[in-house]
């Protein structure tokens, strides 16, 4: 799996700007991106719909991540979610299919029908987002170390998943997908410490937290931009290699949780 890929939410929402949204998407791969994430929650379809147009032709290569509503997570219910997001797709398989939040529905028969869809080649392997460790253990434990990620909400400011859940994660070398890794933009590009060790890399706010999750053991990252001049600088965040010192700062100016607390979600 690729560690940088690229996030659709709020892409397909409108149906006047899927041919920009596509055109976004295509120069992303053009820059040389090949993981591309997705759900059905996005747009309803939309965001996917945009995916199948931005790919025609360019399927071989790419690394499709997709999410399915907890409300379609019984064994029917996701081999159904999986075919719609194919449709939309325009394609033959999903590399990476995850439950998108946890459910009501017993997790066996979420799983059973992951199987199904594993088995018939319409999806490459599955896995979870925005999972606590309670529900991390409640997965049935043959397909623990099979999940092919867990989809988190994870930045310098939001730490919460390196109280209990990333060790989970690690124990079981399942990659944590970190979502809004720049925390959508927000009081966190401003900090003085990103900002410190951004000017001695010669570098922006958003290359610093980009690489510094990227630094994390088995980390993905899948920052969302609608501009392509802002892709090629967050892709710039790869080839940037943090010092002790900066990881230092980092840490001290945005510690992880000292007590249980539960993952964030946006």
């Amino acid at each position: 799996m690729p560690v940088f890929g690229l996030g659709t939410w709020r892409m397909g929402e409108h149906p006047e700007q899927f041919a920009h949204d596509a055109e976004v998407i295509r120069a992303a791969l053009d820059l040389g991106i090949t993981l591309l994430d997705s759900a059905e929650m996005y747009g309803e379809g939309g965001a996917e719909e945009v995916i199948g147009q931005a790919i025609q032709g360019r399927r071989d290569g790419l690394f499709l991540v997709s999410k399915f509503y907890p409300h379609n997570a019984s064994r029917n219910g996701v081999i159904e979610a999986c075919e719609r997001s194919l449709r939309r797709m325009n394609c033959d398989y999903i590399d990476l299919y995850l439950l998108h939040w946890p459910g009501s529905t017993p997790l066996e028969r979420t799983f059973e029908g992951l199987h199904e869809l594993r088995d018939g080649g319409k999806i490459r392997n599955f896995g979870v987002s925005n999972f606590n460790i309670g529900d991390l253990e409640a997965v049935p434990a043959a397909d623990q170390a099979q999940l092919g990620c867990n989809q988190i909400f994870y930045n310098l400011a939001h730490r919460e998943v390196e109280w209990e859940v990333s060790a989970w994660c690690q124990q079981r070398a399942v990659p944590l997908m970190a979502y809004s890794p720049l925390d959508q933009a927000s009081e966190l590009l401003r900090s003085v410490a990103i900002n410190n060790v951004a000017a001695r890399h010669e570098a922006s706010a958003a290359q610093i937290a980009l690489a510094w999750l990227l630094h994390q053991p088995n980390t993905v990252v899948i920052p969302k931009s609608a501009r392509p001049e802002r892709i090629r600088e967050n892709l710039a965040a790869l080839e940037i290699n943090l010092s002790e010192q900066d990881l230092d700062e980092l840490d001290s100016s945005h510690p992880a949780p000292e007590q249980a607390v539960r993952l964030g979600m946006r």
